[in-house]
């Protein structure tokens, strides 16, 4: 198309402090609190975001009475822009690990079981065999680690069994089960087993409402067409057991984890006989070539699961 900017015409006129004002305007809503942030003036700021559109050549912001908001088109640019800040601070996070001698970094995204369960053994092993390699490791819901690696914000991660990993090189991790924890003096402990169904006449303390834990019983309580009687979301399984212990309700977590934090608050555990209670967690990678570091790390975690 006539005026139609070449890519890489286009990319030549992004650098990061004018992003970085565009991302703070979207931010604050007005140039006057984007100013603030930035310690410039205004004018400085309405003189970048004009360069800016004139050099992208669309409308990227609308003027509001209450503010400024984003264009679609400015939709997009925001979008890719906070990816673009993230990438470039964890450039200098990275070069500033290997000025002090790092030789590598990975970065990693996990859902929680797995941070919980495994991977404290997991990475202490590997990082005593690699002592030159950095991992940076970051707790997210398994949808989310399936995204934050597809997009490259990770190298690796770990996410439940069933998450759709689209286009993602998928690699068996570990298995679990899960366990329904209650104080010891519950009319449901002494159980040697226990379905989902047999607890819904009591109160539950819930995973927070992105993971996988809490979909999994939403969905069994959905097909049994009763109610799950949720008083509250809590964002940890530490925080769970907490909360039956103080008598909040049943708690629902792995049975790995339950070894690790029930016995210490006088809490008892029954399995769920449930068979989709039986978990695996799977490796996810990027099609295509890994750095050294994270493909040593995909190796040692394979191995590690074998």
């Amino acid at each position: 198309m006539p005026g139609e900017l070449p890519a890489a015409a286009t990319l030549s006129r992004l650098d990061l402090k004018t992003l970085r004002l565009f991302a703070a305007i979207c931010d604050e809503g007005t140039l006057s609190g984007a100013a603030r942030r930035a310690a410039i003036a205004p004018s400085a700021v309405s003189k970048r975001l004009v360069e800016l559109e004139h050099a992208l050549g669309c409308t990227l912001l609308t003027r509001e009475p209450k503010g400024m908001r984003p264009t679609p088109a400015g939709e997009t640019l925001l979008h890719h822009t906070r990816r673009m800040l993230a990438s470039a601070e964890q450039i200098a996070v990275e070069l500033a690990e290997h000025a002090r001698g790092v030789r590598g970094f990975v970065r990693m995204l996990a859902n929680l079981s797995a941070i919980v369960e495994f991977l404290p053994e997991d990475l202490q092993s590997f990082l005593a065999a690699q002592e030159a390699i950095r991992i940076d490791l970051e707790e997210r819901p398994s949808g989310s680690v399936v995204t934050g690696v597809e997009e490259g914000a990770a190298d690796l991660g770990i996410c439940a069994g069933n998450t759709d990993t689209r286009g993602l090189a998928t690699y068996p991790y570990r298995s679990d089960r899960l366990v329904i924890v209650m104080p010891a003096g519950h009319p449901l402990a002494g159980r040697s087993g226990i379905t989902l169904a047999d607890t819904l006449d009591y109160d539950h303390v819930g995973l927070h409402a992105a993971s996988s834990i809490y979909a999994a019983l939403r969905s069994e309580a959905q097909r049994l067409g009763r109610p799950l009687r949720l008083r509250i979301h809590v964002p940890s399984f530490d925080a769970i057991c907490r909360m039956a212990q103080a008598g909040m309700g049943l708690g629902t977590v792995p049975e790995r984890v339950f070894t690790l934090l029930g016995p210490p608050m006088q809490l008892t555990a029954v399995p769920l006989t449930d068979p989709w209670a039986w978990r695996c967690l799977s490796l996810v990678v990027r099609p295509g070539g890994l750095s050294p570091s994270a493909a040593l790390l995909l190796r040692h975690l394979r191995m590690a699961a074998s």
